[in-house]
């Protein structure tokens, strides 16, 4: 699940006012500027995850951000993990054969300029 939430984070961006002047990456943010900063931009740092850009379920990748952090951690994160587990494991049960009815690159994703990410459909198939 945690690799699922790194790599399709829900949540695109979000802003931030700095209470003080602070150094990031040699840029100083002057107290009063607000910026915009990107979770998939984070749960894609090299530095932090090999190979960002693959998608791997055997992946460890605890430490993203898809629910924020800190202060700002989502109240619910632990709820929306749980219903994760639950509804996979139990979809996955019930329909063992379940499969994508289309090509994974036919999937209709929401556009980029969407605040949520997402897709639109995911048509799906099974054997009876």
């Amino acid at each position: 699940m945690e690799e699922l939430l790194r790599y399709l984070s829900v949540a695109k961006s979000f802003m931030r006012t700095a209470l003080e002047d602070v150094v990031v990456g040699g840029q100083t943010i002057e107290a009063g500027t607000t910026v915009v900063l990107s979770y998939n931009t984070a749960n894609r740092d090299f530095e932090r995850f090999g190979d960002p850009h693959l998608l791997d379920l055997r992946r460890e990748s605890g430490g993203h951000l898809a629910f924020g952090h800190g202060i700002h951690l989502c109240l619910g994160a632990q709820l929306a993990r749980v219903e994760m587990r639950v509804a996979f494991s139990a979809l996955l049960q019930r329909f063992p054969t379940l499969r994508l009815a289309v090509l994974a690159e036919d999937v209709a994703v929401r556009p980029e300029s969407a605040d949520i990410h997402g897709v639109k459909s995911l048509p799906v198939t099974w054997d009876v």
